[in-house]
């Protein structure tokens, strides 16, 4: 029944149906025909999955970060970050990183922040004479840490699936992202002064400050989203709630840019946005029945476990495999199917189990800079203009950057756990 399950699924595959329907429609076919499953049963299972507190958080987090870029956070972010890195080398490439990273803080997207960030900076960057590809580049690498940096809704859903705290997630989160986001700069930095990308605009303390008072209350979200987990006042998904509540109030009566007319578009964007993840989340509860019932996930286990007794040539070779997925696989469908596969692994590679769930979103991310399925990269170019062959050369240098990054949060633990470590006693 498996071979046949799965062959059926690949068929989908090669017919290029989408991966939720070839998930759903694969599972559901095997439930009925070959276990003889009533189908409102399989319906219960979707709804069922949906059906979840903590996933809440997904259309909040979506929402909240639409209201912030409609009540004009992005334009003052990537002023503070233009006044405090704008003076080195390859400028207009660093504020684009940094910026990005306050806008992770937003958002919990990658997409997201991509096309927040992108739309300001790629034409800027056009129009100062640097090269499209690089430009569209340095951007996609820097939306990717839109999923690193908290919140994260990949997060969100490794710690429904995997039942990991998800304000640890989080916490373990923002030195993965800092090292990212600095090692992005790095190669930004290194590729500018080959190039000859001259500074933005001198050092000025009084501009720093004046866009800093500009966009605190911008800055405020991340802390009082993670603040507010660490420190008991909320859960993962009341801080969605709570962030959205602030998102509203500072774009509307603080920074005045919010109108009642946005709020149709808004939550029309956050509501489609949130439909597809939760649309894939139903999908994959249904693969995932069929998955435990023929036993997949212990069988997977076994297989890794065969292959070595090394928890290092095993962690290097889950690495590959999900680097080799993010690929080919969208990061929420991705997790949902592997995190039930994988998770069983983390008693025998001995790492914490948060290390191993930004270890995974980490995987992911660099996925979105890679063909076919690298939505930064395809956001970035169809913001620059330019085809998708010359993109995906210039992002070449950060993604070896990121795989470096990659393996030193696998083996260097305290990346990702000693923020978590000073909360969490």
């Amino acid at each position: 029944m498996t071979v046949l399950f799965f062959a059926l699924l690949f068929f989908f595959f090669i017919l290029r149906m989408p991966i939720a329907f070839a998930m759903g429609v694969s599972a559901a076919l095997a439930m009925f025909f070959f276990y003889h499953v009533p189908l409102t049963v399989i319906v219960q299972l979707m709804f069922t999955s949906n059906d979840s507190f903590p996933l809440l958080a997904v259309p909040f987090f979506m929402l909240a970060g639409a209201f912030m870029e409609y009540g004009g956070i992005s334009r003052r972010l990537v002023n503070f970050a233009s006044a405090s890195v704008g003076f080195i080398h390859g400028g207009l490439a660093h504020v684009t990183v940094l910026a990005s990273m306050f806008f992770a803080g937003i958002s919990g997207a990658a997409a997201a922040d991509t096309a927040a960030v992108g739309t300001l900076m790629i034409p800027e960057m056009k129009k100062r004479g640097y090269d499209p590809g690089f430009a569209s580049a340095v951007q996609a690498a820097s939306g990717s840490i839109g999923v690193i940096i908290p919140p994260s809704i990949p997060m969100v859903i490794y710690g429904v699936m995997s039942s990991t705290s998800i304000g640890a997630l989080f916490l373990g989160g923002i030195g993965v992202g800092l090292l990212v986001g600095l090692s992005i700069m790095g190669v930004a930095y290194v590729i500018s002064r080959k190039r000859g990308y001259l500074p933005a605009a001198g050092f000025s303390a009084v501009l720093v400050i004046n866009t800093f008072k500009e966009a605190l209350w911008a800055l405020g979200m991340p802390f009082i989203i993670v603040g507010g987990i660490m420190s008991g006042i909320f859960t993962a998904t009341e801080s969605a709630v709570v962030a959205t509540d602030y998102a509203v109030l500072v774009g509307f009566f603080i920074y005045k840019e919010l109108k009642i007319k946005d709020f149709p578009s808004i939550f029309e964007k956050a509501a489609v946005t949130s439909a597809l993840v939760m649309f894939i989340i139903a999908n994959a509860s249904v693969f995932g029945w069929v998955l435990a019932f023929e036993q997949i996930p212990q069988e997977i286990t076994h297989f890794f476990v065969a292959l070595t007794d090394n928890p290092v040539v095993l962690l290097l070779i889950i690495n590959l495999l999900l680097l080799i997925i993010g690929t080919f696989i969208e990061t929420a469908s991705a997790l949902i199917i592997f995190v039930p596969l994988l998770v069983p692994l983390i008693p025998h590679l001995g790492i914490d189990p948060i290390q191993f769930g930004v270890l995974m979103v980490l995987n992911l991310a660099i996925g979105m800079l890679t063909p076919p399925m690298g939505i930064c990269l395809i956001v970035s170019c169809t913001i620059a203009e330019i085809s998708m062959e010359k993109v995906s050369r210039a992002v070449l240098p950060f993604v070896l950057v990121m795989i470096l990054d990659l393996l030193v949060v696998s083996f260097v633990p305290l990346v990702t756990t000693f923020i978590p470590g000073l909360f969490l006693k």
